[in-house]
């Protein structure tokens, strides 16, 4: 359990929140979202003790273990990948350290032998003997092979680190475990499994992440920062945010009855209530909402992007035709082999591999940047496209302003172009900044709003919500299940996927996987099991 009162955090004159009062009990996963700079990730360094707050409080129960999800991945390059993981449950690394010194001793004395003792037995209390075989299992889970578990972290990749530095705060079973965008470069099978896994826990669980099936599938509660206060909310991710909108439109319509307000909302905490049983939290979700009062809801101040996607043309009934496409990789790797398919008027396609490189040479191919090692593509005549790149590195290396750069891909005057840069939430002030000083976040914002210029009839988006925050995936995603044209796109994020795709094909060195399904039916599909076990032997 953790406790936090009167917690109060200020960066110089700018205070992101006080007052701060909460307490995170054993059995809960607790969602953490805001706007970009809100606080989410302070609120986690906080309480880890890595950020010292201006004021207040933050405690444990005595006794009590902590761990948290670092994000220096170089930090323990000259240790063993199984080293790594160990160090996530301290006392008993010092355990064994102590153990080893001990034993290192050419002679023992009396009072050695007394401490030895005493180690052996904290060490079997501490499940020591069953350390390794459980970090390794850990491991294998989380993507990491068996192979690479007693390299040293500087030769392996850094998406593996990523995986070794997570399998390092799961180790042990913290009793509080802080948890920082833990999805990031996880591969959709592994997501699946930390969800599972985050789901059976007992211990007290704080999460940051932008992805949203995640947050629903493990969160309890929802810790909302906003307003300048941190506000601890019942359900998860997809309750908030419903419910924050029917406030808003509530609050929009002034002559609604204050008792008609009420019954709305009662009759949301309903749906959703009944809606929960399909989580593995349902109980307590439940309880929760039983417990939920009307006037808890209210209208967030987050704000959307304007995300709209329009076709200037109609698309004929040939859309794309691919045949026998082949793509290899620069070590060698066959990323894709005899891959055809035709996209009909109207899908809306994803593209899925276990190795991310397959779709993006397959998107940059059939954009004609890249040569196919083998195979055709042909699109139809009447067909326009609009990319987004998994890379825009070279779009941005340029000393433009923001109105100047998008005035590079579409006609119309300045006024015409500032509109689209507010659409996508940039200020009269943000505009006039050179582009290639933008973070990722407003890099991503800036290529959208180059999209949205083509009023292409095809959309073509190589994993979208990379470095985006909620506000922009809810939009984007939003705008693209009522977009009436084609979407050819790979994505990491489930909802995101499950809520856009109407057909799946996965790439694979031996051939395709297609099928005209939803997402969460294709990963549970046992024959579909059986044949991604054969074609990627």
């Amino acid at each position: 359990m953790i406790t936090v009162t009167n917690l109060a955090i200020q960066f110089g004159k700018k205070t992101l929140y006080k007052d701060v009062n909460l307490k995170f009990t054993s059995g809960n996963i607790y969602g953490i979202i805001g706007a970009n700079g809100a606080g989410k990730s302070t609120l986690l360094r906080a309480i880890s003790g890595e950020l010292e707050p201006n004021k207040g409080t933050i405690e444990m129960l005595p006794g009590e273990r902590m761990s948290v999800l670092e994000q220096d991945h170089f930090k323990y390059d000259e240790f063993t990948v199984m080293d790594t993981v160990l160090m996530g449950h301290q006392p008993l690394w010092k355990n064994m350290k102590d153990r080893e010194a001990l034993y290192a001793k050419e002679e023992m004395t009396e009072e050695d032998g007394v401490l030895a003792a005493d180690l052996e037995m904290a060490f079997a209390e501490m499940n020591g003997w069953e350390a390794e075989s459980e970090a390794a299992q850990l491991l294998q889970n989380l993507g990491v092979v068996e192979g690479q578990h007693y390299k040293q972290m500087a030769e392996i990749s850094n998406n593996e680190k990523v995986r070794v530095m997570l399998a390092k705060a799961l180790f042990g079973h913290p009793d509080n475990l802080l948890l920082d965008e833990p999805t990031n470069d996880l591969d959709l099978d592994t997501v699946q499994w930390l969800e599972e896994y985050l789901s059976n826990l007992e211990q007290c669980v704080l999460v940051v992440s932008h992805d949203r099936h995640f947050l629903d599938a493990v969160s309890t509660q929802t810790v909302d920062i906003d307003f300048g206060k941190v506000t601890l909310f019942s359900g998860n991710y997809s309750f908030w945010y419903e419910s924050s909108q029917l406030a808003l439109r509530q609050a929009q319509n002034q002559k609604m009855k204050a008792d008609e307000k009420k019954k709305q909302l009662e009759e949301f905490i309903r749906r959703f209530s009944a809606n929960v049983a399909k989580s593995k939290q349902t109980t307590s979700r439940k309880k929760m909402l039983e417990k939920l009062n009307v006037e808890e809801i209210t209208p967030s101040t987050r704000k959307y992007p304007g995300i709209i996607f329009s076709m200037e043309r109609e698309p004929g009934t040939q859309i794309l035709e691919v045949e026998g496409l082949k793509a290899v990789d620069t070590d060698g790797t066959v990323l894709f082999d005899n891959v055809s398919f035709t996209i009909e008027k109207g899908q809306k396609t994803v593209f899925l591999s276990h190795n991310p490189k397959a779709m993006t040479a397959l998107f940059e191919i059939i954009n004609g940047n890249r040569e196919a090692d083998a195979g055709t593509y042909k699109w139809g005549v009447t067909i326009t496209t609009a990319y987004l790149p998994l890379d825009n590195t070279e779009f941005f290396k340029s000393e433009m302003n923001l109105v100047d750069w998008l005035s590079q891909f579409g006609t119309g005057n300045e006024v015409m172009m500032k509109s689209f840069l507010g659409r996508m939430l940039f200020k009269d002030e943000d505009i006039q900044k050179k582009v290639c000083v933008l973070s990722g976040g407003e890099k991503m914002r800036c290529m959208i709003a180059r999209m949205q210029l083509k009023n292409a009839n095809c959309l073509i988006l190589d994993t979208p919500t990379n470095h985006l925050d909620l506000e922009s995936i809810q939009a984007f995603n939003n705008n693209l299940i009522s977009f009436k044209g084609n979407i050819l796109f790979a994505s990491h994020d489930h909802e995101f996927i499950n809520t856009v795709a109407d057909r799946i094909i996965e790439l694979t060195p031996k051939g395709t996987i297609d099928k005209l399904t939803t997402y969460d039916d294709y990963i549970y599909d046992e024959s579909i099991k059986e044949k991604k076990a054969e074609l990627y032997a």
